[in-house]
Order: C-alpha cells, then structure tokens, then sequence
C-alpha cells in the first residue's frame, strides 16, 4: 500500500515524450499519383460504373432515352477514366502488364481485370443503344455492365484504403461506401442533364438517397478518423469536402423541388450539373487530405501512439 502511494506521488524528472520525426520529415511516403489522373480516374469509374446500374434500370423500366443516354455517358466515362489511368502509368503497355497477373488479394490487380471485363461491356450495350441493332446482345451487355458497375463504383476506394495513407487508411470501412454515394450521385446528375424529365424519377430518387448516404457516411468517417478527420475539414481538402456537401445537397433538393412541381428541364439540369460538381469535389477532397495526411508526420505517429 506504501509502495503504491509513493508510486502516484512520484514526479516525472523529464517531460514526456512527444511525437517527433527526423528533421520533421514525413515517416511515409506520399502517393506519387497526380491529382487530375487518379482523382479524376476515381470519379469518372465511379460515374461509369453508377451509371450502368441506372442504365440497366432504365432498359428494364421502359425509359429508352434515359437508358441510351447512361449506356453512351459509361462508355464515355470509362474510356476517359482508362486514359487518364493509362496516362499516370506512364506508358500504355503497364497497364497490360498488370493482367499477366490475376491475384485476388491486390486492388491493383483485381480492379485492372474489373475495368477490362466492363470495359467492352459497357461497349457493347452502348453501340446497340445507339444503333438500335442486335438488341438482344445489348441486353446482355447492359445487364454484365450493371452487374460490374457497383464494384468498379467502388473498388478505387479500396485501392486507396489498402495503403499506409492515414486519412485513408482510417476510413477503410466507410470510404467504399462514400465512393459508392457519391458515383451514385453522379450518375444521377447525368441521368438529370441528358434525359428527358418525364423519365427522370428515378434519377431525382436516387439522387435524394446518395445525398443523405453521402452526408452520413462522411460524418461517420470522419469520427472513426479521429485527429486524422483534421485533414478532411482543413486545407484544400477541406474547401473541397464543404464545396462537395453543398452541390450534392443542393443539386439534390433542386431535382427532387423540379420533378415534383415545375418538371422544369432547366432545373433539373442545374440540380444534375451540381450533383456532378459535387462528386468531382469529394473525390478530389479525399484525395487531397490523404497527400496532406502522409505529409504530415503527425498524422501517422499519433494515431498509433494512441492505439487508433
């Protein structure tokens, strides 16, 4: 009892040790990855691979012009996500060398095969869309594009979380789902800008939805982040992320307020143009409170001083 008494009476001789790194140096290395390829390449997969789902819906719904315009925009958004992938890369024959490779346990390698088997999918049901020929073929195609899109919609957000990035890294179980809402908005917005309004109800719902998803799982992601969450509410990647809740919020409230009153195209189309601003901005706000996370090497030594 003596012993213990003194023990908590006792005085530190030196102050505690702080969290320090050589030279204040970061202790991990940023991602070499430039912004514009990666962040747009996580957005425009995102908007492929949410617009197929809708695609397909479309098709199955009796909505032609919806489904052709969504089956044309993947295609589109697929191809410029594959180039701007390519053009990180450096050369195009990198990207082939990753399918010498089928490793299930690697991102890189999984989502090099995904976006190779959407790829001609989202092709094939685009091309019979806009010609109107091999109609049965294009079913096909829009239904292994639908059935693809959800993980192509998500997997750069494992990708991400699958490095040592602490604003990344710590989000592992939410930041799927964020990608997820936010390619989810997007796609809606683009359904909003090139459908008709008669066709787009499902849209506005889906768009209503991935906002309140979006805004939630943001929110839960930035508690499990802790001190970490820092990078995601300052900087850069702070602007971006506030920018990213009030387009997704807005454009969202537009859309639902156009479809239920007015049917005005004119605002459905501002409410489809914001809700594709604000998925620009959540990917390219993630991507920069990661960079600001591994530059900074208090955001690697705390966390795991405390045992986050």
């Amino acid at each position: 009892m003596t012993r213990t008494r003194k023990r908590r009476g006792e005085q530190l001789m030196v102050p505690r040790a702080e969290f320090d790194s050589y030279y204040g140096r970061p202790i991990i290395h940023a991602p070499s990855w430039a912004a514009r390829d990666i962040a747009g390449y996580f957005f425009l997969g995102g908007l492929a691979g949410a617009g197929s789902v809708l695609a397909a819906g479309a098709h199955l719904t009796g909505r032609p012009s919806t489904a052709t315009a969504m089956k044309v925009s993947s295609l589109a958004a697929v191809s410029l996500s594959a180039a701007a992938l390519v053009h990180d890369l450096g050369r195009p024959d990198r990207f082939a060398n990753m399918l010498r490779v089928f490793k299930p346990t690697s991102p890189m390698s999984m989502g090099s095969w995904l976006l190779s088997a959407y790829g001609p999918a989202a092709g094939a049901a685009a091309l019979s869309a806009a010609t109107s020929r091999l109609p049965k073929t294009g079913a096909a195609a829009t239904a292994v594009a639908a059935v693809l899109g959800p993980a192509l919609a998500s997997y750069t957000a494992v990708l991400a979380a699958d490095t040592a990035v602490p604003a990344w890294h710590g989000a592992h179980r939410e930041l799927p789902y964020l990608f997820t809402a936010s390619a989810t908005a997007a796609a809606a917005g683009m359904a909003l800008v090139l459908a008709p309004t008669r066709e787009s109800g499902p849209a506005r719902c889906a768009a209503v939805l991935a906002a309140a998803a979006e805004n939630a799982v943001t929110r839960a992601a930035e508690r499990r982040l802790g001190m970490v969450a820092e990078t995601w509410r300052e900087g850069r990647a702070g602007t971006l992320l506030r920018s990213a809740r009030f387009l997704t919020v807005a454009g969202a409230a537009t859309a639902a307020l156009a479809g239920s009153r007015s049917r005005s195209r004119a605002a459905a189309v501002a409410g489809g143009l914001a809700l594709l601003g604000g998925s620009v901005c959540t990917r390219f706000g993630v991507f920069a409170a990661g960079i600001a996370s591994a530059e900074d090497p208090k955001y690697t030594v705390v966390p795991q001083r405390k045992g986050t």
